[in-house]
């Protein structure tokens, strides 16, 4: 079944009105008509089998016959600290994130990153968008934010069960034993470097503020491909 994002599901005498690309995906991309059935999510994990009454470029009118809580949510709430990797790499890490089962994603700034925080309001509303594709690509019916960017100093871990800092230069702990190590949690956050890694004066803040230094592997993985092999690791920990 086809899959719609509506930011406010609305019901006035039970229809829904979707305007915009929604809206134009429906009538002129996939020539959906009326008495098609569509799932329709509201992005906060809440999913809607509806019904096409009337469709134009501009405007689409759906008739809701079923609401349920979408079953794709894993239980654990992760979210990710990436520190900023050159042009174009942040779009595939949110795709494959949002895929993967990430909570939330927060761009952060560090000592070696080569792309810098001023001007990405308009990357932001970017890669929202991606994690929006993403969501209705993968089934999801809850939309990961990316949070607007911050500076590695600023993170603060109080609000998490946990914090994994994958760091290159840890050789006693591996991701997975800790993992095993903590059991089940409810929520913990994932922080990944950038291209050149961390300073050590930067990784020992980190340790410092609570976050447990693991290794992802005998292997240096690339920053676009730390996050995603982290997040795989911890799903199937977590049995997601």
């Amino acid at each position: 079944m086809r899959r719609f994002y509506s930011e406010s599901v609305t019901e006035i005498n039970g229809l829904v009105t979707l305007t915009g690309d929604e809206a134009r995906h429906i009538s002129t991309v996939l020539r959906m008509r009326p008495g098609d059935d569509v799932l329709l999510i509201d992005g906060k994990g809440a999913e809607y089998i509806s019904e096409i009454v009337s469709s134009s470029d501009g405007e689409a009118v759906l008739k809701i016959k079923e609401s349920r809580i979408s079953a794709a949510e894993p239980e654990v709430k992760v979210t990710l600290f990436q520190c900023l990797p050159k042009q174009g790499k942040m779009e595939l890490i949110v795709q494959k994130c949002v895929e993967l089962g990430v909570y939330a994603i927060v761009p952060v700034v560090s000592k070696r990153c080569v792309v810098k925080i001023d001007g990405k309001e308009n990357k932001l509303v970017r890669w929202n968008k991606v994690a929006q594709e993403a969501s209705k690509q993968c089934g999801r019916a809850f939309v990961p934010s990316v949070l607007p960017p911050v500076k590695l100093r600023e993170i603060d871990l109080t609000p998490f069960d946990a914090a994994l800092l994958a760091y290159e230069n840890e050789d006693m702990r591996t991701l997975k034993e800790e993992l095993r190590r903590l059991g089940s949690v409810s929520s913990t956050a994932l922080i990944i470097g950038p291209e050149g890694g961390f300073e050590s004066e930067e990784a020992e803040e980190l340790i410092n503020k609570g976050a447990a230094s693991v290794s992802l592997g005998k292997r240096i993985l690339r920053t676009e491909t730390a996050g995603m092999s982290a997040l795989a690791q911890i799903m199937y920990e977590f049995d997601q």
